[in-house]
């Protein structure tokens, strides 16, 4: 897909504790969509989508955005193809990315976004903005005709990052743990977004939001530190990737 029109927010967590729903988010929110006049929300990774959308809508109406939900529309394809803006939300990542797919969506939504409208996901909806959802954390509920994602991103996102803990007695794997296994069979590069901060990217280019860092793994390489304000692009362009 075309690189130069892309402008996405891939959040690792909607609500942080001690803070409503997407409150540490606001600012640049606002600043994704902009003028935007409508939002189409997916709420495919919750079982209850009436529910997420009714939190979503009241939340977005606080910022001034009117909010759609697909699972209204009588055409989901048709819907994501009409929409100034999306806003994919967090949840189960399988269940999610079945639900694109029964729904005929990810080509539209590819399109959409290379077309330059915002593309804001949180969680798993951060996730399937990747090539695969294969650094999720979450159960397999239900079974996608496919781990292949929307491929929005060149790179892997692990949202919720937690570091090791030294003083753990937890003896089963480690979330850095997991990534250095995936990057054994594959060679897209994670990022190991910690709860608290985001990942703006806008045409080339991906820049680290918020207050907590990530930690970027690739393959063949010791995992680097970066810190909120930094550009992601010397780590995730060294294997060629965007």
């Amino acid at each position: 897909m075309s690189q130069t029109a892309r402008r996405l927010l891939l959040i690792s967590n909607s609500t942080t504790y001690g803070r409503d729903f997407l409150d540490h988010v606001e600012p640049d929110l606002k600043e994704m969509f902009g003028t935007t006049r409508r939002i189409l929300f997916i709420p495919y990774a919750l079982y209850d989508r009436a529910a997420y959308t009714a939190k979503a809508r009241a939340r977005l109406a606080a910022m001034g955005y009117p909010l759609d939900s697909i699972h209204e529309a009588p055409c989901p394809a048709r819907a994501v193809e009409g929409a100034e803006a999306l806003f994919v939300g967090g949840g189960n990542t399988f269940r999610l990315l079945k639900a694109l797919y029964e729904a005929e969506v990810l080509d539209p939504i590819r399109r959409r976004v290379a077309q330059g409208i915002p593309f804001v996901g949180s969680s798993a909806g951060s996730i399937v903005a990747g090539p695969s959802l294969k650094t999720t954390k979450d159960m397999p509920i239900v079974q996608p005709p496919s781990f292949e994602a929307l491929g929005l991103v060149r790179f892997q996102i692990s949202p919720h990052y937690l570091d090791p803990d030294p003083h753990s007695t937890h003896m089963g794997e480690t979330q850095e743990e997991r990534i250095l296994q995936f990057l054994e069979e594959n060679d897209a590069p994670v990022v190991g977004l910690r709860e608290g901060s985001w990942l703006v990217v806008e045409e080339n280019s991906t820049r680290l939001k918020g207050r907590t860092g990530a930690r970027v793994f690739r393959r063949g390489f010791d995992p680097v530190e970066v810190q909120p304000g930094a550009t992601l692009d010397p780590y995730i362009h060294l294997t060629g990737l965007s």
